[in-house]
């Protein structure tokens, strides 16, 4: 467990590490600490195949000297080493570029008050943990005689403690801890195999629901069953949650003031400007309740907060850490991520989803005379986040007259994210999270789907 005794010692530690820069001859200092333990555990026909419990700390130093940033990091945290890593980001500082806008922020410190960590997620005994994944297990292979194997049952957990100070007076430090689970199922019929998964991830043990997504991974599956392709044609296209998700990831880097700065965004010059349906609002919040990428501060110690980045369709501005903000002449929005004490802070989003709608799923999809609803897609990797543009391998369920009519494989769908968001004619209001990404159902019209 994440101990109490510990955040003691790092707030002690990046005190002394900001002194000690100084002395040394540092301009402004920043330290970094996260202290965490992570445990998953892989099941498999009611045997466990892996489990894994690693522990990891570590301190980040910045330093910033006559406009140039020097940077090191050490697992070792004895004073000799850190004194060693302190000398050597001011040794790498000599070696970079001075730039102006290199500074840390300067922060109110009105940080938002969240509940991030559950102490049970430590207190419940790992043999439960195994229990409840081997439960998912049986909830997906008894909800259907044709949920023939299953391929892992999985569950994991994190805790956390983030610690950082700097020269300008920050000194601060929270804990945090989520888990979740998984379930990936294989259904058989007739000669045809096909798969299905169902994933949760909670801020609180008692909230993972087993039944759910053992269920969803079985029913994905099933539903998969008998897919055949359809002719190529336009129609209205329906993305679920989750595959909205998958778009959301693509779409987020171009969303970064950093991106826009190296001209490398769909989205430069537009502020101000209709990007998409009047349907579609996109948000990034940090300091949201309850979601797995909330915390009250970023990767530099700026508060985090809710930044709509577009409204009813109208892109409103971009994400920033300190950089890109002073480079803008704005103020940074609390999206200074970093992935671990290793890295320096780069522009990210935290909770970034689609603001949900008015009205339910299944209204939506009544609502589609012909179209496919996509539960699956393949090659989102090869999505290109500068041009938008584009085309991946598709699965789900055709409609015809408002109804789930077959399911459907081997199609394709192409085309360029602006379009995609301009062509946005329903939003529904069962928004979901996976991760630090969350959307709802939401219908598109006008789709290239190329079938056989």
């Amino acid at each position: 467990m994440v101990r109490s005794e510990n955040t003691q010692e790092y707030m002690e530690l990046a005190a002394y590490v900001v002194k000690k820069a100084r002395e040394m001859g540092a301009g402004q200092s920043e330290a970094f600490l996260i202290n965490s333990r992570e445990l998953s555990v892989d099941v498999r026909e009611g045997q466990v195949e892996t489990m894994k419990l690693a522990e990891d700390r570590g301190l980040g130093i910045r330093i910033f000297k006559e406009g140039r940033i020097g940077f090191a990091f050490t697992s070792d945290l004895d004073k000799q080493a850190v004194n060693d890593i302190i000398a050597q980001a001011l040794k790498n500082s000599d070696k970079t570029t001075a730039d102006d806008f290199n500074s840390l922020p300067e922060t109110a410190g009105n940080y938002p008050q969240l509940d991030l960590f559950d102490p049970i997620i430590h207190q419940v005994p790992v043999e439960d943990k195994i229990a409840l994944a081997k439960h998912i297990e049986e909830i997906a292979k008894n909800y259907d005689r044709r949920i023939t194997n299953t391929e892992r049952a999985a569950y994991f957990d994190v805790e956390y403690a983030v610690t950082l100070a700097n020269s300008l007076g920050v000194a601060e430090t929270y804990k945090g801890s989520y888990c979740g689970a998984y379930m990936d199922v294989v259904a058989e019929e007739n000669g045809d195999s096909q798969t299905g998964f169902g994933l949760q991830f909670v801020l609180k043990y008692r909230d993972l629901d087993p039944k759910a997504i053992g269920e969803e991974a079985a029913e994905k599956a099933i539903h998969k069953l008998g897919a055949k392709t359809v002719p190529t044609q336009k129609a209205y296209v329906v993305f679920d949650p989750y595959v909205a998700t998958n778009f959301l990831g693509v779409l987020a880097p171009a969303l970064s003031a950093e991106a826009v700065q190296k001209g490398k965004s769909i989205f430069a010059g537009k502020v101000g400007q209709q990007v998409a349906a009047s349907a579609i609002s996109l948000i990034d919040n940090g300091a949201m309740p309850g979601q797995t990428g909330s915390a009250p501060f970023d990767g530099e110690g700026v508060p985090t907060s809710e930044t709509v980045l577009v409204q009813d369709g109208q892109l409103q501005g971009f994400l920033h850490n300190a950089y890109t903000a002073r480079k803008d002449k704005t103020q940074p929005t609390g999206n200074g991520i970093r992935g671990s004490f290793k890295s320096m802070p780069e522009v990210g989003t935290t909770n970034f989803y689609i603001k949900p709608g008015q009205v339910s799923r299944e209204d939506v999809i009544s609502q589609v005379d012909k179209g496919l609803y996509v539960t699956e897609v393949m090659g989102m990797h090869t999505a290109n986040p500068i041009s938008g543009d584009f085309s991946v391998g598709a699965a789900g369920i055709w409609i015809e007259n408002g109804k789930f009519a077959y399911p459907v494989r081997g199609v394709a769908i192409a085309g360029n994210l602006l379009d995609l968001l301009r062509n946005v004619v329903a939003v529904a209001d069962d928004l979901r999270f996976f991760g630090g990404k969350g959307a709802p159902t939401i219908c598109i019209g006008g789709i290239t789907i190329s079938g056989h």
